[in-house]
């Protein structure tokens, strides 16, 4: 409530005890003609006596214990993902779990969010009309294609010179499955390095690889799928849609681990092939 709609409730207080003693002299009527009860009457009365005009503002409501109240520390963070991430209710949730060891359920997460005006995204981040929406599509048996895509990364904690290293990923579009690897080059010759790794990481038979139009996915990597009897199609220029998987992927890997990092990176999992 603002300053001024608080005044304004005030003097309406200080009116009703007016009405008392200037026109009706009952307290019983003027309650009536206000739509009051005497309770609250007299509480309006004992505070003015009290406190002036200044005792008729609106009080808190919020009572005085409150055990299973959020820390505020936990709400700094909740605010912080938000603005610096738009994270939804389910992401913060699980990050702090993850992260910091914190168990918040999405629905108090909203609360807080819906608390200071947060809980709408930013006009960029909304979803889209129903009707505008892509139509999403999945493959009915494994292998029957595979989305490959390229994403620049640069890792933290370097000194001197940066190394450059370029995130191949690629993901089935029926079960899902994905592999991933880093290399410090991006061109045709580390693109078909990349896809023998995933054939024989796969269980299964890739019948056939989609990718965009970048250079790194040139006819020497289109031949030597042909030579091992899978098919290669690039999707229509300027439509990284029809790649929505491994495009959706790659911004889940930037939102949750990339833009999390602090310091440098220790690859254990020997990633970041040389």
């Amino acid at each position: 409530m603002s300053p001024r709609d608080a005044e304004r409730r005030a003097k309406h207080k200080l009116a009703v005890l007016q009405h008392v003693e200037e026109v009706s002299g009952n307290v019983a009527a003027t309650c009536r003609y206000y739509g009051i009860s005497r309770q609250a009457y007299y509480k309006w009365k004992r505070r003015y006596e009290e406190e002036g005009l200044e005792g008729l503002k609106d009080r808190s409501s919020e009572p005085h214990h409150q055990p299973n109240k959020t820390d505020p520390e936990v709400i700094e963070q909740i605010l912080w993902l938000r603005q610096q991430y738009h994270f939804g209710p389910h992401k913060i949730t699980m990050y702090l779990s993850r992260y910091h060891d914190i168990t918040i359920s999405p629905s108090g997460v909203w609360r807080i969010l819906k608390k200071v005006g947060l809980n709408r995204l930013p006009t960029s981040q909304r979803y889209k009309r129903t009707q505008t929406r892509w139509k999403r599509y999945e493959k009915q048996r494994p292998g029957h294609a595979l989305q490959v895509d390229v994403k620049f990364i640069e890792l933290l904690g370097q000194t001197g010179r940066k190394k450059r290293y370029y995130q191949y990923t690629a993901i089935e579009d029926c079960t899902r499955v994905r592999v991933l690897r880093a290399y410090p080059r991006n061109d045709q010759k580390t693109a078909i390095q990349f896809i023998d790794h995933v054939l024989s990481k796969l269980p299964f038979q890739v019948e056939q690889v989609q990718t965009d139009n970048g250079q790194e996915f040139g006819q020497a990597f289109h031949w030597h799928l042909l030579d091992k009897g899978i098919g290669h199609i690039k999707i229509r220029p300027r439509t990284p849609r029809l790649n929505g998987k491994a495009e959706r992927s790659h911004r889940i890997d930037s939102e949750e681990f990339y833009r999390l990092l602090e310091g440098e990176v220790i690859d254990d999992a020997n990633l970041f092939a040389e």
